[in-house]
């Protein structure tokens, strides 16, 4: 069916309500708008189901969730876990909380038990729930830090990541299968509770939850005494962190916690921020604004769903806050709480640090310091996960921390999802701890460089939108695919690989070996000088996505070598 045809049914059908009817028929004179909605179904990425809000096969509507869960349901059924339950949570966006319960019924409606968040709380949690509640599987519904008009649906297994091949593809065919939108299944919240299927989380998971993250404070003594003095600017930006970490920074001894009172509350509408990442600079400015006048420390943000975390630290020398890639929090973190625990004896023997390949480079420089293991996969916290579900299956390495370059870290093994509560809360015990030293966060960074070297690095994103530009960026990445390119800027390619295809070429030689990563469609250049470059179509948007990384002997020089290498790629792809 083609999507003329597919939208003249949604128009049509009396499987659909007169609400989406009535959507559908403004845009009757819109080819290219039909087109957009109907021309495929929205399929699960690195981060699940992810889609504009509206009427259609391409859009988060109550249809597609509806597919989407009854999908889910079938295979859940066809496994015989439904018994387990399912933990289902929500951010603030548009529909979030309709679509969660929507989730919950036909879940019931299947005979699966549910345990639906009492409101609005962060994926981390939501990860945390569903290994602390023995559950089958975990849903999330949240588009993440994308634009408003934006909602998705992310699914988790049982040992709380989100899932992972084959299962994801197993799901997607069990998704494809309910042919027609009558096919769901559905049951009253009455109905669901009188036979004990449907149940309500409330804060008790909050207790449990925050009480192991405040576990895994390596210093409390050094945060309640420096945490008098300390000032924490802290924005939600309009999500739902706010519903447990102001809390948290007050439990284990901040006292100077300002949140910013213009995006404290949740709203789908994210009225102060037309993008509410973090990974934005322009996401911080009434943050940053407050910041300034109470004389903060550090300024944090979480995205809506609360699993990045952006920061700017002060640097007490000029004045100025100064901003992290989310390469270097995590990295600040990690050196932070490794060297602790080196120096506590608590580092163990067997432990492994597991990051992605277009993460910073510097990462390798810390596990070798430290005699750990660097483990790098593919995009995708989930693929974190799954190498933290094998390590505790075979017992054979310890999880010490987990991150990637998108604003994403785990401090421990409690959960399998970045964790922006739990960084929030790592980055401040770091800033008490080197405050009690006489030093910044931003001192610490710098330290940081001195001892590894200045390893910068950034990305870039080329939006191309809809059915064409999906076929551009399919052409780009082919284009690149089948091109010998030898050389990008001043760096020599020493090593091409193609995870597509499965090979690592030397350039040198010419040898070719397996990658050792699952297929992807993603082509990786290491240069001279560990200076690396990446592109991959994102899994969640219309975009194609380049990663490079330098190392320097100075700021300046990783900067200059930064923006040099940067056009080179650019030029390269276009």
């Amino acid at each position: 069916m083609n999507y003329m045809e597919e939208y003249k049914k949604w128009c049509e059908s009396p499987e659909f309500d007169e609400e989406t009817k009535k959507e559908l028929l403004e845009i009757k004179d819109n080819e290219k708008e039909i087109e957009d909605r109907f021309y495929k179904e929205l399929e699960f990425g690195t981060a699940g189901l992810r889609g504009v809000i509206g009427a259609g096969t391409n859009r988060m509507n109550k249809y597609t969730v509806g597919k989407a869960t009854q999908g889910l349901a079938n295979y859940i059924v066809e496994q015989g876990t439904g018994n387990k339950g399912v933990a289902i949570s929500y951010d603030s966006r548009k529909m979030s909380k309709e679509f969660s319960m929507q989730t919950a019924l036909i879940l019931n409606a299947n005979g699966i038990k549910t345990y639906l968040f009492e409101n609005l709380r962060p994926v981390p949690e939501l990860s945390f729930a569903v290994r602390n509640l023995g559950c089958t599987a975990g849903v999330m519904i949240t588009a993440s830090h994308n634009p408003p008009k934006y909602n998705g649906y992310k699914v988790y297994w049982d040992d709380g990541s989100q899932i992972v091949a084959p299962r994801d593809k197993d799901i997607i065919a069990k998704v494809r299968a309910v042919e027609n939108y009558s096919e769901i299944k559905e049951i009253t919240r009455k109905e669901a509770e009188e036979k004990g299927l449907f149940n309500i989380v409330g804060t008790e998971m909050d207790d449990k939850y925050l009480s192991v993250l405040k576990s895994k404070v390596l210093n409390p003594d050094i945060v309640k005494e420096e945490g008098k003095t300390l000032k924490v600017v802290y924005t939600p930006l309009h999500g739902t962190g706010n519903t447990i970490a102001e809390r948290l920074l007050h439990e284990i001894g901040l006292e100077n916690v300002y949140v910013v009172p213009e995006q404290k509350d949740p709203d789908g509408n994210f009225p102060t921020v037309s993008y509410p990442n973090p990974e934005d600079k322009k996401a911080f400015k009434l943050a940053l604004e407050l910041a300034n006048k109470v004389d903060a420390d550090v300024v944090l943000a979480t995205d809506p769903d609360a699993d990045r975390l952006g920061i700017f630290a002060k640097d007490s020398k000029t004045g100025k806050y100064m901003e992290y890639t989310g390469n270097m929090s995590a990295l600040l973190i990690a050196e932070y709480r490794i060297s602790q625990m080196k120096e506590k004896n608590i580092l163990p023997k067997d432990g492994m640090i597991i990051t992605t390949i277009v993460s910073s480079n510097l990462t390798r420089a810390i596990a070798k310091e430290y005699g750990l293991e660097c483990i790098e996969v593919l995009t995708g916290f989930k693929n974190i996960g799954a190498v933290m579900k094998k390590a505790e299956e075979n017992k054979d390495k310890t999880y010490v921390f987990g991150f990637e370059e998108s604003y994403g870290c785990l401090i421990g093994d409690y959960a399998r999802d970045k964790d922006g509560i739990a960084a929030v809360m790592a980055l401040c015990e770091a800033a008490c701890f080197y405050k009690s030293k006489g030093k910044t966060l931003w001192d610490a960074m710098e330290d940081i460089y001195k001892k590894y070297g200045y390893y910068k690095e950034t990305q870039v994103s080329i939006v191309l939108e809809g059915a064409e530009g999906a076929e551009k960026i399919q052409e780009m990445m082919t284009n690149m695919r089948n091109t010998n390119i030898e050389k990008i800027g001043d760096y020599k390619v020493l090593e091409f690989k193609d995870v597509e295809k499965d090979i690592v070429k030397d350039m040198k030689t010419g040898e070719i070996r397996k990658t050792g990563l699952p297929k992807s469609n993603v082509l990786y250049y290491e240069l001279e000088d560990d200076a690396w470059c990446c592109v991959r179509p994102s899994g969640t948007e219309p975009k194609i996505k380049l990663y490079m990384g330098v190392k320097g002997t100075s700021d300046e020089d990783a900067n200059r070598k930064l923006e040099e290498l940067k056009n080179a790629m650019v030029a390269i792809v276009k």
